[in-house]
C-alpha cells in the first residue's frame, strides 16, 4: 500500500513539475515575442525613411494578430466606439435609409428608406439622387463618405438636397437625426387555417418584448401552430434568445451552457419564466445566414423536440464573446470565450481555426461530427450547424436576374421601379400587386434598349472545353460539333427575358412593394411563392406527420 502511494505521490509530482516548466516556457516565449515586437517598433520609429503613423502601423499589427484567431475576436480603438454601439444595440443616429452607387449616373442614390424613420416622413424616395449635405457637395463621393455624413448625433439636423430623376427637379429637405433600429419583427400575422407567422430579423436588443406581443396577439387572434422564420437572423444577444425559447419550453429547463478556457467564462442558461404554449405545434424557418443565437433557438427547439426545422443548414457559429472588454486610451477587445452546448450536448460549431504555421480554417467534415440524441431520441449531430429536420433547397436565382439586379452598369433594373414608383401614387395591397403583361413588356423592352450584357456562365465553360480540346487533339475531329454547340448557346437577351420572366417579374413586384409597404410589404408578399414557407405550411395542415417526425417509432 505505501509502495503504491509513493509512486502516485510521484507521478503527481512529475505532472506538476511538467505543467509548471510548461507554463514557466510560455510565460517567456510571450515576453520574448512582447519585447521583440517593442523593439522592431522602435526601430522603425527611429530610422525607417518616412514618419510613421503609430494608430495605423501598430493597429495593423494588432489586426493581422487578431486574425490569425477567428473571424468574431475583433479590436475597437476609441475611433471606431460608435461601430462597436451599433453592434451591440442595433441602433444609431441617422436619417433611416439605405443608399448605394448608380453606376451608370456615377452618383449616391437613396435605395430603401424605412418605415416611421426621417428619410421616409421627409418624403424621399428611391432613386433620389444625393447632391449636396449642408454645404459638403456629395457628386464626387464614395457611399462610405455619404453614409458617415448622414450620421450624426440624435437631435441633429442638416439640409440635404436631392435631383429627382423622375421630375428631374432638384429638391431641399431639412431632416433632423433619430436613433435608428430597424424592426426585430419586420411582418407577423395569422395565415389559413390558424397558422400564425413571425419573422424575427435579429436577436440584437431586447426582441424578446416584441415576440412575446406578436406570439400572445397571435394566440388570442386564433393561431393554433406558429411558422417561426429565422433565415437570414444572424443572431444577437444570448439572453434574448433564452427568453424567447421560454415562450414554448417550461420554466427550469437548461438551453445552453458556455465552456472556456476561464471559470468566468463557463456559465449555464436556463429558462427563468412560465411558458406562454408548451403544445402549440412550431416549424422554425432556417438557411446558411441563420447563426449564432438563431441557432441556438433552432437547435434548441429541435434538441427539446418542441417542433420540426425546415430549410437548409444553418451557418455553424458555436462560439460565444464578451464584447466589450476595456482596453487603455478608450479602445475595446470583442473576444471569443468560450463555445456553447445546446440541450443535446452537442456544439454545432463548424469551423475549426488552427493557429500553427499563422493561421488557418478548417470546416469540420460531417465524416468526424458525433451523434447526440433528442429528448425522444432522434439522431442529431455536433458540427456543422443545425441540420434541418426537412431539408428544402430555394430557387436558385438564374444568372441574367442577378446580373440586372447587382451588376447591371445600365441599371435598368432600378430605373424602371423608380419610374414605375412615380407614375403610381398607390398600388394594390402587398399580396395582390402584380406588374401587368404591358408592364413586364414595357421592362422588357428597356433591358433590350439599354444594351445591357452579362457574363454567361455555359459560354465561359464552353471556352474551357474548347481549349482542353485543343489541347489534347480533339477539336478539329470534332470543330463541326463545337460550332453547333456555341451557336445554341449564344445569349438572346430577349429569350432570356422570356424564359425567366416569372423570377424577374417577382423581383420587380418586390422592389416596387418596398417602397409602398417597406420591408413587411416584402416578406407577406413573398410566402406566396417560398418553397420553404409552403412545405411549413403543408406540414403544419398534416398533424399526423408532424408527431411522426417528433417521435420516432424506436427509440434508442
Amino acid at each position: 500500500m505505501k509502495r503504491t502511494i509513493l509512486t502516485i505521490l510521484a507521478s503527481l509530482l512529475t505532472i506538476v513539475n511538467l505543467l509548471a516548466q510548461s507554463t514557466s516556457n510560455h510565460n517567456f516565449e510571450v515576453a520574448k515575442q512582447l519585447e521583440t515586437f517593442n523593439a522592431i517598433y522602435k526601430n522603425l520609429d527611429l530610422m525607417y525613411v518616412d514618419t510613421l503613423n503609430a494608430e495605423e502601423v501598430i493597429g495593423n499589427g494588432i489586426n493581422a494578430m487578431l486574425r490569425s484567431l477567428d473571424p468574431y475576436t475583433d479590436y475597437y480603438p476609441a475611433s471606431k466606439k460608435n461601430d462597436l454601439k451599433t453592434m451591440l444595440t442595433g441602433k444609431y443616429a441617422g436619417i433611416g435609409a439605405l443608399i448605394r452607387y448608380h453606376q451608370r449616373l456615377k452618383r449616391i442614390v437613396i435605395d430603401e428608406p424605412y418605415a416611421g424613420m426621417p428619410a421616409a416622413e421627409a418624403g424621399l424616395r428611391k432613386g433620389d439622387v444625393i447632391l449636396q449635405i449642408d454645404d459638403t457637395v456629395m457628386t464626387d463621393k464614395a457611399v462610405g463618405y455619404v453614409s458617415e455624413h448622414l450620421r450624426g448625433d440624435a437631435g441633429t439636423s442638416f439640409v440635404l438636397k436631392i435631383l429627382r430623376p423622375s421630375t428631374g427637379k432638384e429638391m431641399k429637405f431639412k431632416i433632423t437625426r433619430r436613433n435608428i433600429q430597424l424592426p426585430e419583427i419586420p411582418y407577423y400575422g395569422l395565415q389559413e387555417n390558424g397558422i400564425g407567422y413571425i419573422n424575427l430579423s435579429t436577436f440584437v436588443g431586447e426582441p424578446s418584448k416584441p415576440m412575446r406581443r406578436a406570439f400572445v396577439d397571435l394566440k388570442q387572434r386564433g393561431a393554433k401552430s406558429l411558422i417561426l422564420d429565422l433565415r437570414g437572423n444572424g443572431g444577437g444577444s444570448l439572453s434574448e434568445c433564452i427568453d424567447i425559447v421560454n415562450l414554448w419550453v417550461p420554466k427550469g429547463v437548461t438551453l445552453v451552457e458556455t465552456r472556456g478556457k476561464m471559470a468566468r467564462a463557463n456559465s449555464v442558461y436556463t429558462t427563468r419564466l412560465e411558458p406562454v404554449d408548451t403544445l402549440m405545434p412550431i416549424v422554425v424557418l432556417v438557411n446558411g445566414e441563420t447563426a449564432s443565437a438563431s441557432e441556438i433557438t433552432s437547435g434548441s427547439i429541435q434538441d427539446l423536440d418542441r417542433g420540426i426545422i425546415i430549410g437548409t443548414r444553418t451557418y455553424g457559429k458555436g462560439l460565444v464573446q464578451i464584447p466589450n472588454i476595456q482596453l487603455p486610451y478608450n479602445a475595446n477587445l470583442k473576444l471569443t470565450t468560450s463555445k456553447y452546448y445546446i440541450p443535446s450536448g452537442r456544439c454545432i460549431q463548424a469551423i475549426n481555426y488552427r493557429h500553427a504555421g499563422g493561421g488557418y480554417t478548417e470546416r469540420v467534415p460531417d465524416s468526424l461530427t458525433h451523434v447526440f440524441r433528442t429528448l425522444h431520441g432522434r439522431e442529431v449531430r455536433d458540427g456543422g450547424g443545425v441540420k434541418p429536420d426537412i431539408e428544402v433547397k430555394p430557387d436558385t436565382l438564374p444568372n441574367i436576374a442577378v446580373y440586372l439586379d447587382r451588376m447591371d452598369s445600365t441599371e435598368v433594373m432600378f430605373d424602371y421601379v423608380t419610374e414605375y414608383i412615380a407614375r403610381h401614387p398607390q398600388i394594390a395591397t402587398p399580396t395582390t400587386f402584380h406588374l401587368t403583361d404591358a408592364d413586364f413588356a414595357d421592362f422588357k423592352q428597356r433591358v433590350v434598349n439599354s444594351g445591357f450584357t452579362y457574363d454567361p456562365v455555359s459560354e465561359k465553360r464552353f471556352d474551357d472545353l474548347v481549349k482542353a480540346a485543343q489541347f489534347e487533339g480533339y477539336y478539329d475531329d470534332a470543330k463541326a460539333e463545337f460550332d453547333a454547340l456555341k451557336a445554341k448557346l449564344k445569349h438572346n437577351i430577349a429569350s432570356d427575358i422570356d424564359r425567366h420572366r416569372d423570377t424577374l417579374q417577382q423581383m420587380l413586384e418586390q422592389d416596387i412593394i418596398m417602397a409602398y409597404y417597406y420591408q413587411a410589404g416584402v416578406v407577406e408578399s413573398g410566402l406566396a411563392t417560398d418553397k420553404q414557407y409552403q412545405e411549413a405550411v403543408r406540414l403544419l395542415n398534416n398533424p399526423e406527420e408532424y408527431k411522426k417526425l417528433l417521435n420516432p417509432s424506436v427509440t434508442p
